[in-house]
């Protein structure tokens, strides 16, 4: 039988299969219990809230899921039991918060999955014990898939304590930030879209330090501010507090207040491929008491600082920082800048190499390699830095540790190629053209200016 034989013959197989053959209905809906014909209606004003209750209770019990069927239906005080599948049409199927209480919650759940919802919370007040439209607590898998989560006056999704997957969906104008997860266990992140939050982005958390491993990738996140202002708790695209191993790899991030991502606290980070724009303050960011961190293949264009590892007095220590492409920085940030001021390239202090870099247009650095007497084994290797007044900036200060700087490509620093700094003030000639002798603790050789 040759190929057109064939493909006439299945589709004559299909046009005389029953209309309502079970082969011929999606895989998520055979066995699914309509949530219509139980009585639900759209489209009516009235809270339904208990009659969907009682629905999801019976399919979970029966293990069973729940379609709805295009519609708006008010609702709240929605509590999730175990084996919960709440399906609905994309786009299509809403569900609206009435108030008074909680929107839709979940405790210790082994399975949750919402799936093609709209989940608005319609900016009503969220009752204190929960912190979002969605609150999920201790639930063994999650699955959230394309849903669109908006007006929630606090966080759009709230997971913790949950592993599975939030994926494909659009959390929009949450007063908080999009999706918190806090000690997490085997979550990711992915492909979310996520724009006009009032504080965050994507929270990664744990209230205390620990192995999270969270995975957030591939996610669009855009115009995230600072409603509760701060320098720098809030207004970020995605921050990771106190997780260990989370991976951050390939988001496109625009327009957040302050940072693209923040890790704070958080060892073993691995910050990748991210497309990072119009950051109000460091694009990327890795600070405080941290062990391990690589931050590598980024995208940063616009930002009062373009990369900053930073806080070896607070024990931060140990990156890779490497094949970034950092251009045209600002010298002006959210606040009044600190004595190194605004206008980096790239900022690292302890026990890190910065290699294969591109800095293009820094108004104040392309490189600052220490601060004061938090240096220690850094080496800045193969760089391109371009049309920053001073191209490497390197503390001087006594007890700075041991720096090698060498094989760079330095052009257009008015101000100097190489400059010794003693805290914010100049403390040498340019050492690309007279050498670093008397800085013992500093190697220049081989570099291009």
């Amino acid at each position: 039988m040759d190929r057109r034989s064939f493909l006439s013959g299945a589709i004559t197989v299909a046009a005389l299969a029953p209309a309502g053959a079970d082969a011929a209905e999606p895989p998520a809906l055979r066995g699914a219990v309509d949530a219509r014909a139980r009585g639900l209606t759209p489209d009516i004003p009235s809270n339904q809230g208990r009659l969907l209750q009682a629905i999801l209770q019976e399919a979970a019990a029966e293990n069973r899921p729940v379609f709805l069927p295009p519609g708006s239906y008010a609702v709240s005080n929605i509590v999730l039991p175990s084996n919960t599948r709440l399906l609905g049409i994309a786009g299509a199927t809403r569900l609206i918060f009435a108030g008074d209480g909680h929107m839709i919650n979940a405790e210790g759940a082994a399975l949750v999955t919402l799936d093609g919802l709209v989940i608005d919370g319609a900016g009503l007040p969220l009752a204190d014990y929960v912190e979002g439209v969605v609150h999920l607590v201790d639930c063994g898998t999650v699955r959230v898939r394309d849903c669109d989560v908006t007006a929630s006056a606090k966080n759009g999704l709230a997971l913790d304590r949950c592993g599975g997957r939030v994926e494909a969906n659009r959390i929009i104008d949450a007063k908080l930030a999009a999706i918190r997860a806090i000690e997490s266990t085997g979550l990711t992140l992915a492909g979310n879209d996520v724009a006009d939050c009032g504080n965050g982005g994507v929270l990664v958390w744990r209230w205390s330090e620990g192995e999270d491993g969270t995975i957030v990738t591939g996610n669009r996140i855009a115009r995230i501010g600072a409603a509760d202002g701060g320098t720098g708790e809030n207004g970020n695209g995605i921050n990771v507090f106190r997780a260990h191993g989370v991976i951050v790899a390939s988001n496109h991030i625009s327009d957040c207040a302050f940072t693209a991502v923040r890790a704070n606290a958080a060892d073993n980070v691995q910050i990748t491929g991210n497309t990072c724009l119009r950051s109000g303050e460091v694009a990327v960011f890795s600070e405080f008491g941290f062990s391990g961190a690589l931050i590598a293949n980024n995208i940063i264009e616009t930002a009062a600082t373009g990369i900053s590892v930073a806080n070896f007095d607070a024990g931060g220590r140990m990156a890779v920082v490497a094949n970034n492409i950092v251009r045209d920085l600002v010298d002006e940030g959210p606040y009044p800048a600190d004595e190194q001021g605004f206008g980096v390239g790239i900022s690292v202090e302890a026990d890190v190499t910065v290699s294969g870099n591109v800095i293009d247009g820094a108004p104040r650095f392309g490189l600052v390699l220490g601060w004061g007497p938090y240096l220690r084994d850094v080496a800045a290797t193969g760089n391109v830095i371009r049309d920053a007044p001073v191209g490497i900036a390197v503390s001087v200060v006594e007890g700075a540790g041991a720096v090698l700087i060498n094989d760079n490509l330095i052009s257009g620093a008015g101000q100097g190629a190489i400059v010794g700094m003693r805290w914010a003030e100049r403390a040498s000639g340019d050492l690309a053209l007279s050498g670093a002798e008397e800085f013992p603790h500093v190697t220049i050789a081989r570099n291009r200016a």
